[in-house]
């Protein structure tokens, strides 16, 4: 399962509730582009039209190879392959106050790129302080343990 992309500040600013593994609908240039490195996920998250979930903000560059590529939108929208009960749980969930959906990483499983996705929560200022303030005592915890 090599990651494509990852989006690392994600866990930073958001409290993390629940995961989900969601399959894209990409072209086959874009499934190229993304095997090579041309997808990025900061600053994308989930939205829904009617009962249909995508995943919006996400960047997949064009293929290099391709050539050139008329109409093509490297900030569209992408559809996200889920259970309905799962749809039906993510869209409650998106309809909660303070909850969203965000992505989490990229990556490929066997022939098919999947997307791990999460309900979370924002962290107030206060929250992040304590995380780097854990962060900080661990790692000094470490380099003590090493002498």
């Amino acid at each position: 399962m090599p990651t494509l992309s990852e989006n690392k500040k994600i866990r930073f600013d958001y409290e993390i509730q629940k995961i989900f593994e969601a399959g894209l609908v990409l072209t086959g240039q874009e499934t190229k582009s993304a095997r090579a490195g041309g997808f990025t996920i900061k600053g994308a998250f989930v939205t829904f039209r009617g009962a249909l979930p995508y995943l919006t903000g996400a960047q997949i560059a064009p293929y290099k190879s391709a050539g050139i590529l008329k109409d093509y939108d490297p900030t569209a929208s992408r559809k996200l392959l889920l259970s309905k009960k799962e749809i039906y749980y993510l869209k409650a969930k998106a309809q909660e106050a303070g909850l969203t959906i965000v992505p989490l990483k990229v990556y490929t499983k066997g022939r098919f790129i999947k997307l791990e996705i999460a309900v979370a929560r924002g962290k107030q200022k206060f929250d992040k302080r304590t995380a780097i303030k854990k962060r900080d005592f661990a790692r000094e915890k470490q380099k003590l343990a090493r002498r």
